[in-house]
Parts: C-alpha cells; sequence; structure tokens
C-alpha cells in the first residue's frame, strides 16, 4: 500500500515538465518503423507501454538504440523530468544546454519467428499484430490476463480479410500467432471500431506499406475518441503519407507509398497532466505544466475547458499552460470550490478517472456521459470509481455509459486500482485533501508515467 501524501489546503506554486506523450510516442514508432531511412524521436516516453513497444519492433527486426541529444533547456526548466538527463553543461555559445534522452529508429526488412510480449497496453497489443503482418515468418503474441479480456476480434478479423493467416483459436482475443507473408495487399476494409478507435488507427497505421494502400470504413456505433484518430492522421502525414478523409461518409483512405524519417520532439502527455494540474485545483494556488503546446490532436488538451468549467483559471502561453485554483472555498472542506460540471466525455475518455476524483470532490452534483467504452480498457474503469470512490465514503451512481456524483465528505480508506494507471493516480488526488488513503500498487502507474510517485511527493510534500 502507498500511503497517498496529504497536503490540506496549502496553496502550490510549482512548475511541472511531464513526460511524452504514449499515443504520440508508441504511433511515431511504428511509423519510423517503416521509413525509408532512420528516425529520432527526442524526449520519448519511457513507461511500461513504450518500452513493450520498442521490445516488440525489436523482435521484429527494428534497430531502436537510446542515444543523448543536445536540447537548449530553459532556465526555469524543472528538474522533474523523468527523461532528462541530469547533466547540464554550457556549450560554445555560452548558454546552458542538457543531454536529454531519445530514440533513434534505423528500419530494416520485418522477420520472424518472434514472440512478444504486450503487457495490458492497447497501442501495443492493437498496432503490432498488423505491423507484424508485413514480417517474414510467424510471430507470436501474449501479454498480462487482462490483455486476453480486452476487444481485438475487429483487428484480427480485418488481417483475415487481408489474407494473413492467424491462429487465436477462435475467440478472436490473445494469446494469437500470424504468418507474416512479408507484404499485404491492402484495399477496401470495413470495420467497427465503436469499442476503441486504436482499431482504425491499427489499419492506418500500416497503409502506406500496403500494395495497394488501405480504405477503411467505419461501421458500427458512435467512433470513440476522434482526437486519436486525428493524431493518427496528422502523424502519418507527417512522416509523407498521403490521406483522406471523407468524414461524412466515415471512411480514411491512406495510399500506398514510402514514408521518410524524422527528427520530431514528442509532446508532453497531456492526459497525464491532469493529476498534476489538479492538485491546484483541490490544495490552492498554482501550477504550470511545461511546454503545453500552442496546438495538438492530444485529447488531453481538453483539459483547459474541463477545468475551466470545474472553476479553475487557465493560461496559456510559451512557457506553458498555468491552472490557478478557484478564489472561493469550499462549504465542504477547508480548499478551494471545485464545481461540479455536467459533461459529456466520449471523446476525452482517458480524462475520467482525474475528472472522476474533481467530481468526488466538487460541491455540486455531476454527471460525466458518454462514457461505456471505458468498461473495455484496463479495467472496467465505471464500475471502479464507482466501488472505490463509494468505498471511502462518496455518492457514486453507475449507469451503462454515464457516472452521477453528489456532493460528500470522503473518508479514509484503501483506493484499489485493478493494475489501472489511472485509478492509481485518482487515488493520489483523492489523497491530498483526504486524510487516510491508501492507494494499492501505486506502481501500476509506471504503465505511462516512470516515477510516479516520486514526482508527486516533490510537488505536495
Amino acid at each position: 500500500m502507498w500511503p497517498a501524501p496529504f497536503r490540506g489546503s496549502q496553496p502550490v506554486n510549482a512548475r511541472v515538465v511531464i513526460p511524452g506523450s504514449k499515443s504520440v510516442t508508441n504511433r511515431a514508432l511504428i511509423l519510423a518503423a517503416q521509413a525509408n531511412s532512420p528516425s529520432i524521436l527526442r524526449r520519448p516516453l519511457v513507461s511500461r507501454d513504450s518500452e513493450l513497444m520498442v521490445a516488440g519492433l525489436r523482435a521484429l527486426g527494428i534497430n531502436v538504440e537510446e542515444i543523448e541529444v543536445e536540447s537548449n533547456a530553459n532556465s526555469n526548466a524543472s528538474t522533474n523530468n523523468a527523461n532528462a538527463d541530469a547533466s547540464a553543461r554550457t556549450n560554445n555559445a555560452g548558454t546552458a544546454a542538457t543531454k536529454e534522452l531519445a530514440w533513434k529508429i534505423t528500419p530494416a526488412p520485418l522477420k520472424g519467428p518472434a514472440t512478444i510480449d504486450v503487457g495490458n497496453a492497447g497501442t501495443v497489443m492493437r498496432f503490432l499484430p498488423p505491423l507484424a503482418a508485413l514480417a517474414q515468418g510467424t510471430i507470436a503474441f501474449d501479454g498480462d490476463p487482462r490483455s486476453h479480456e480486452r476487444p481485438l476480434g475487429p483487428v484480427i478479423k480485418a488481417l483475415e480479410e487481408l489474407g494473413i493467416s492467424i491462429d487465436h483459436g477462435n475467440r478472436y482475443s490473445l494469446p494469437l500467432s500470424l504468418v507474416g507473408i512479408g507484404k499485404i495487399p491492402g484495399g477496401d476494409i470495413d470495420i467497427d471500431a465503436s469499442a476503441s478507435s486504436q482499431f482504425l488507427s491499427a489499419l492506418l497505421l500500416i497503409g502506406p506499406s500496403t500494395v495497394n494502400g488501405i480504405t477503411a470504413r467505419h461501421v458500427g456505433g458512435e467512433l470513440p475518441s476522434m482526437p486519436h484518430i486525428e493524431m493518427t492522421v496528422e502523424m502519418l502525414r507527417d512522416f509523407g503519407a498521403t490521406v483522406h478523409v471523407d468524414a461524412a461518409k466515415k471512411t480514411w483512405r491512406v495510399e500506398p507509398g514510402a514514408l521518410h524519417g524524422k527528427d520530431m520532439v514528442i509532446e508532453p502527455d497531456l492526459s497525464n497532466a491532469a493529476p498534476f494540474l489538479s492538485i491546484a485545483m483541490v490544495c490552492g494556488g498554482s501550477i504550470t505544466i511545461a511546454d503545453w503546446p500552442q496546438k495538438t490532436t492530444q485529447p488531453g488538451d481538453q483539459l483547459r475547458t474541463l477545468l475551466s468549467d470545474m472553476g479553475a483559471s487557465i493560461s496559456l502561453n510559451n512557457d506553458g499552460l498555468t491552472l490557478t485554483a478557484n478564489s472561493e472555498k469550499s462549504a465542504l472542506r477547508d480548499a478551494p470550490k471545485i464545481l461540479g460540471i455536467d459533461v459529456d466525455l466520449h471523446d476525452v475518455g482517458e480524462l475520467t478517472p482525474s475528472i472522476a476524483a474533481l467530481a468526488a470532490l466538487a460541491d455540486s452534483p455531476s454527471h460525466l456521459r458518454g462514457i461505456a467504452h471505458l468498461r473495455l480498457h484496463e479495467t472496467d474503469r465505471l464500475a471502479a470509481l464507482t466501488r472505490e470512490i463509494n468505498s471511502i465514503g462518496g455518492k457514486v451512481t453507475e449507469d451503462h455509459s454515464a457516472l452521477h456524483f453528489e456532493p460528500s465528505q470522503l473518508r479514509a480508506g484503501t483506493f484499489h486500482t485493478y493494475e489501472d494507471h489511472r485509478l492509481a493516480t485518482a487515488g493520489a488526488v483523492i489523497g491530498l485533501v483526504t486524510p487516510g488513503i491508501e492507494v494499492e500498487n501505486i506502481a501500476t502507474t509506471r504503465k505511462t508515467l516512470p516515477d510516479f510517485p516520486g514526482l508527486w511527493k516533490s510537488l505536495v510534500q
């Protein structure tokens, strides 16, 4: 058990450097593996999910090398960047510079046989099998027990329609093995991506390497997390692909053609900024997330609107995004007032646990809607959030696609995480103003944050 640090109403004034985006890092790795020249990814996320992706690429014959690159450093930069080398020196121009981690990806012919561990990483279990289908040989995939329960069927069916032989015991889930044939003809594919936008992204990402390109049409219910699909399209274009989008027909066309290696900086993971911004929301003061992009396809950018609607003041400039707490005091606890919210989180479902933690501390009711697809994530997030918040005195009810909160006084207790990194960070947020919260298995945060406990304690204790 991890005793969540209690801060109470002590205002914070901090600047934080958030590690790179998981979604951007893992898409960039897949695209770089298909390019016609090496790529350098600066400030990549180094966490379990991205390390699983790197290990999978290496198993397929791609060379991924850790290197150090020089970067001009802001004199006010936080030392909490988990991916940066701590050493600094002065360059010939007399300005401060730091050495920071980068990955150099050198493409090579994909080959088997290989065995790949996907852990419980959605991007790895859904993006790597289509890439592996471009290899020569048999590739086996397996992962954590929870990965066997997570939906993968639409990706498997699409690959089978494209002529790939896959042994999955007629389960259409992990574990599985496929026989790569070196090339995929491509063509038209209908896919139901209503359970996860990653199904669609998985096909689009290999489109340039198919003989005839890929035309994917979504058939089924409403697509979740459109910003992630937009991210996939934008990154394909950045690497040199030609992509046509017909939003009205829910159709995406990726033309065949060479991808070109890139030297790119990975944006900070804006979804992972949510718990850190929440420190100021619940304790008071202000917190700045460094290097927040002025323009991005990351769903986490919607935190600016969501947290403003919950009572915070938000400003964005070249230094980053700064959140300042509500100046009004809560009627429930000695802390800033948090306003309840009624919002559809369908496109930004990954923010739900953080918004739920704030809703549990709010002075007025909240309704988080459009999130049925979260039942298929690392755990059933709706059921887990309801159970854990209610176990410490919350008043949460769930229906098929929503969570409903009433104001309440929370109390000490254990906050279980179900191997879900976002449940763990939600528990940490609640613990800031609720004495005696213990978070079970805080280490699960390593899925997307290399050292969450250390960074958190450096800010709140």
